[in-house]
């Protein structure tokens, strides 16, 4: 099977390998489309590797043992190989566990745990089946197009009219635009980049702000009308937006870390009587209503997918998330 290899610094290519080996709970899919996240970052900075992505969409082509799903279902790839039998796995915030296992071992396989790739395996209780009006696109927003915003969602307490700050407009913010939006929150976005901050208004978002505007926090208060947002949600990584969210936000506000990376160098947070929460995906036991919120978000979805590649030409795909003019990307493994 193809492969998706990074090489060194911008540096692409596809490689060939053995399809994957299933055994147990262990699901084979054909990868029908893989979203593209951070790993553009891996590329930029020539850090190879051959085990790249972890969203998908696509076609279960062989079980190992009677399960959760069949041959010929459709499905959702959840992201990462949690245990399953941990207490948060149970709860349906599996994305917290702290017993991975190593899929490759168990199934005795050589390859599997890349998504950009043609085939890769999966537990099969990590595998939603997308229901039959919607297509493998949209329900793969599932996964990091719209999961860590609903995520937030599920955790923070949000109220039609509240007011809330998006720091960093990339794909996960650009979804917590549309899902806090659809919400009736008024959002605010924090950005310079020009297309993505464009696309953001186009989504939803009542007003942009450059992070960069020595004003910027004055602007959020003028625009609340009070002391700050009711909730800001920090997306992008950067520590410095990190503290803007924490200056932004009223007193006894809400704010939520999305975004990996950085630290957090502030002394206020005690006297503001904040609510911190970390934020990285969504609990399985929102599965049906987070699918039936997707298929009531069609057109935002539309607008959310910008671009779609073949995964021979993942290096334009790169390069074009590097300059940051697109909103979510999606990969064909098959061409």
């Amino acid at each position: 099977m193809k492969v998706l290899s990074i090489t060194g610094k911008r540096k692409c290519a596809l490689i060939e390998k053995p399809e994957p080996v299933i055994k147990g709970e262990f699901v084979k899919v054909k990868i029908v489309v893989a979203p593209m996240c951070t790993e553009y970052k891996d590329y930029q900075e020539g850090k190879k590797s051959e085990s790249l992505g972890h969203e998908a969409a696509g076609e279960v082509v062989e079980v190992a043992r009677d399960g959760k799903v069949k041959e010929g279902d459709r499905v959702v790839v959840m992201p990462g190989y949690p245990c399953g039998t941990c207490e948060l796995c149970k709860s349906g915030d599996y994305i917290y566990c702290e017993h991975y296992v190593d899929p490759l071992k168990v199934c005795g396989s050589q390859t599997g745990t890349a998504t950009f790739a043609q085939y890769c395996i999966k537990q099969d209780w990590l595998l939603l089946r997308i229901p039959d009006n919607m297509s493998y696109e949209h329900a793969s927003m599932a996964c990091c197009g719209l999961g860590p915003a609903f995520g937030a969602a599920k955790r923070v307490k949000v109220n039609p009219g509240d007011t809330v700050v998006v720091t960093g407009l990339g794909p996960v913010g650009l979804g917590v635009v549309i899902i806090f939006a659809k919400l009736g929150a008024s959002v605010i976005g924090i950005d310079s980049v020009s297309y993505r901050c464009k696309l953001a208004l186009k989504l939803g978002a009542r007003a942009i702000i450059n992070p960069h505007d020595p004003d910027a926090l004055k602007k959020i208060k003028d625009i609340t009308g009070k002391n700050g947002a009711d909730i800001s949600i920090e997306c992008s990584g950067v520590p410095s937006a990190r503290e803007f969210c924490i200056n932004a936000t009223r007193r006894r506000g809400q704010i939520a870390f999305i975004g990996w990376g950085g630290h957090l160098k502030v002394d206020n947070i005690a006297q503001k009587g904040f609510t911190i929460y970390g934020i990285w995906h969504w609990p399985l036991n929102y599965a049906e209503e987070f699918m039936k919120l997707i298929s009531e978000l069609s057109s935002e979805i539309d607008m959310l997918i910008t671009h779609r590649f073949p995964m021979s030409k993942a290096k334009e795909a790169f390069e074009l998330q590097i300059k940051g003019e697109c909103g979510k990307i999606l990969l064909d493994p098959w061409r």
